[in-house]
């Protein structure tokens, strides 16, 4: 753990208790007087603490010092990403986090199964556990957009990943890239692109969830 995230990081004390207290006495197995990082992912400071007291239920913490210290890619990415089964976007999320994927919109694309509903809590609460884990400084951010005709009024530099011969390159100027679901996109939703189209140096036929790592660590890294 790179440091512990605490909505109020930056006040002079804080109170650790719940989930945030079992974490740095029970997993963590911090001790009285030891100093600890924290951040508020509502700015790119992050806080050390000192643990003054604690006990089975509560710890108190003063706050020590503080610095500036941005953690992210190097470059912007936006995915939109057609809606697949939520259990499958849930695994391959923490990967996108800690590559430094920025922000993803999910779309209702039109092979997207209409009963898929994402629990933004839930994702909330996976991306904080990996940012934790991979130090990065700021969330990523979420959003759900109705249709692809939606998305792209939205973002109409987008390109979209399908089958071409046109293939995607690291060092290309991308900075927003729609990925299809399960089925990928519909010939009507292919000509919403025109020929802003890009295709992966593969023969093989890549899940939603693989092609989107893929395109990411290919971009990002």
């Amino acid at each position: 753990m790179q440091y512990l995230y605490h909505k109020e990081s930056s006040i002079p004390t804080i109170t650790l208790r719940g989930d945030e207290h079992r974490y740095i006495f029970k997993v963590r197995r911090h001790k009285e007087g030891e100093t600890i990082a924290l951040r508020n992912l509502e700015d790119s400071t992050i806080y050390y603490y000192k643990i003054v007291s604690m006990d089975k239920k509560e710890a108190n913490l003063l706050l020590q010092d503080s610095k500036e210290l941005t953690i992210k890619a190097k470059r912007e990415l936006h995915i939109g990403w057609c809606i697949i089964e939520p259990k499958n976007i849930e695994k391959v999320l923490p990967t996108l986090n800690e590559l430094g994927v920025a922000s993803i919109s999910f779309i209702y694309c039109k092979r997207s199964q209409k009963n898929f509903k994402l629990d933004f809590k839930r994702l909330e609460k996976i991306l904080l556990n990996s940012s934790q884990q991979s130090g990065r400084s700021e969330m990523m951010r979420l959003e759900v957009v109705d249709n692809l005709e939606s998305f792209l009024k939205l973002y109409p530099d987008s390109v979209a990943l399908n089958f071409s011969d046109n293939i995607l390159k690291a060092q290309d100027s991308i900075d927003s890239i729609v990925i299809g679901c399960e089925g990928g996109f519909t010939d009507s939703e292919i000509e919403l692109f025109g020929d802003k189209i890009v295709g992966l140096d593969t023969t093989m036929v890549l899940k939603s969830e693989s092609a989107t790592c893929a395109v990411a660590s290919l971009v990002l890294l």
